[in-house]
């Protein structure tokens, strides 16, 4: 079998996990055992993986299943809105985000948009977007979820 041949042959699965609580209900079991993948293999190395980060944070993975039902994975970056969330000490967002006249779910500070952007950063595919950039667009996050970023 070719390289290419055996690239197709592999199947990718994104899945948002809870770091260190995930277990082989769905959306674990079902996504995996579907492919052949015994979902508890999975569930191991991940809770280890995920053993540093705050119990319960959703954590996007990427799950590269091979042909023989091998796999491999990679964990990204907490969601932009959860870590919005976080930093401003809220639940929910705003359902009133655009109405110029809507109280603000909650504030960010500008620091507080740079830490977001700086983890946002970790992951592979914004290594190459500069910091700005990134926080322009946590920023933007920010006005979808109606809390405002103050100076």
């Amino acid at each position: 079998m070719s390289k290419q041949a055996a690239q197709a042959a592999a199947q990718i699965v994104r899945l948002v996990v809870p770091a260190g609580k995930a277990t082989a209900s769905p959306p674990v079991g079902p996504a995996l055992g579907a492919r052949g993948v015994k979902s508890i293999d999975f569930v191991k190395e991940f809770n280890a993986r995920t053993a540093d980060l705050v119990p319960g944070t959703p954590t996007p993975v990427l799950i590269t299943i091979q042909a023989d039902r091998t796999f491999t994975f990679v964990t990204k970056t907490p969601p932009t809105m959860h870590l919005i969330k976080q930093a401003a000490g809220i639940e929910t967002a705003s359902g009133e985000a655009g109405r110029p006249n809507a109280a603000a779910a909650g504030t960010l500070s500008m620091k507080h948009v740079y830490e977001i952007a700086k983890i946002k950063q970790r992951d592979e595919h914004l290594r190459h977007i500069s910091l700005e950039s990134i926080a322009r667009s946590v920023v933007g996050s920010c006005k979808s979820a109606g809390v405002a970023v103050v100076p």
